[in-house]
């Protein structure tokens, strides 16, 4: 039988080290430091500070905007029961972004408000510059400079949720440039920047989530974002067609009937042998409604005899050789039974 020894619970020297000199009071206390040495050290003049409710600063001096997120973390963590017992807290919203190092958001040192994701049941109020959002999802963490973020697709669209409460979105302070740019950065990381990014799809999912997709403005940007991811997927798919010496294809025709009954509209499609080409449709649907239309049209194309190769970006990306492969098969082997159909081109 094995047995874990556990680990040694860190000095109040390392622990200070790890959180950037700011501490919880019960942190303090686990390590043998009263309540009255921290109220004496906490008086004017003092070498501490309390920043938070329980949350203090060993140190004098302005907190740095690091050592603030620091605060606003441990400040939703600490249940003030259990000494280093603790319950999840994410930071969130434009603060997170900073974090990750957005530059469509305002730098680390003058963001004025830190947004942090508790469960639900929490029972935490808004304190200073901390605003307590809660969730009834389960919190997912990302490290960010040993802080604990929300995943960006939920950053950014906290982020917006709080933009929008707060009336910046229609004040005109963030302008549509600035928007689109903060979407943009959300899925495709600035050159030379290392951070990482969020799928298309999870950032629709979260802005969906947020009650956000019927607001024209960010509409609008998010519509605008699709179209340039999608038409980049397709510039791809083109390189491949050409490399894999496949005819061109009709880009974005309109398929209809003989008697003139709608079909659909492929983003890729080869009349001469009955077969379409469908990107991603998370590149091209934002609501349930739009993507309810848009399988409709693809499950009619498949039940009149037209073969549907379906590909998403991400795979375009990583396996091109491979997708590149699957359409020529496909081109090869055509459709089964194709009904004949009027073509329009796009």
């Amino acid at each position: 039988m094995s047995y874990q020894i556990p680990s040694a619970t860190p000095s109040l020297e390392e622990l200070a080290r790890r959180q950037q000199n700011v501490v919880t009071a019960s942190q303090l206390r686990a390590r043998g430091v009263p309540p009255r040495v921290v109220s004496g050290h906490c008086r004017s003049g003092g070498p501490w500070q309390r920043l938070l409710p329980r949350v203090y600063l060993l140190q004098e001096g302005l907190p740095t905007p690091e050592q603030r997120m620091w605060a606003a973390l441990l400040y939703a963590e600490q249940n003030g029961r259990e000494a280093d017992r603790r319950e999840g807290a994410v930071i969130t919203g434009a603060a997170a972004l900073a974090l990750y190092g957005f530059s469509a958001v305002p730098r680390l040192p003058a963001v004025t408000g830190v947004e942090v994701l508790v469960p639900r049941q929490r029972r935490l109020r808004d304190v200073g510059e901390v605003r307590i959002r809660r969730t009834a999802r389960e919190l997912e963490a990302r490290e960010v400079h040993g802080l604990a973020c929300a995943p960006i697709a939920r950053a950014v669209a906290d982020a917006l949720r709080d933009w929008t409460e707060s009336g910046v979105l229609e004040s005109g302070l963030l302008g549509p440039r600035l928007l689109r740019s903060v979407l943009g950065e959300a899925v495709t990381a600035p050159a030379g920047a290392e951070r990482p990014v969020c799928r298309v799809g999870e950032l629709i999912t979260e802005l969906r989530e947020a009650g956000l997709v019927g607001m024209p403005r960010i509409r609008a940007a998010l519509d605008e974002l699709l179209a340039s991811e999608r038409q980049s997927v397709l510039s791809r798919l083109g390189e491949l067609v050409d490399e894999w010496l496949l005819p061109v294809p009709l880009a974005a025709p309109e398929l209809r009937m003989r008697g003139g009954t709608f079909v659909a509209v492929p983003d890729l499609y080869w009349p001469q042998v009955g077969v379409a080409v469908e990107v991603d449709s998370a590149l091209r649907c934002v609501s349930e409604g739009e993507a309810a239309w848009v399988r409709t049209g693809q499950h009619r194309m498949e039940y009149l005899g037209v073969r549907v190769v379906y590909v998403t970006g991400t795979r375009v990306a990583a396996e091109p050789d491979a997708v590149g492969e699957e359409l020529r098969q496909a081109f090869v082997a055509g459709g089964t039974d194709v009904v004949q159909l009027l073509v329009t081109e796009g």
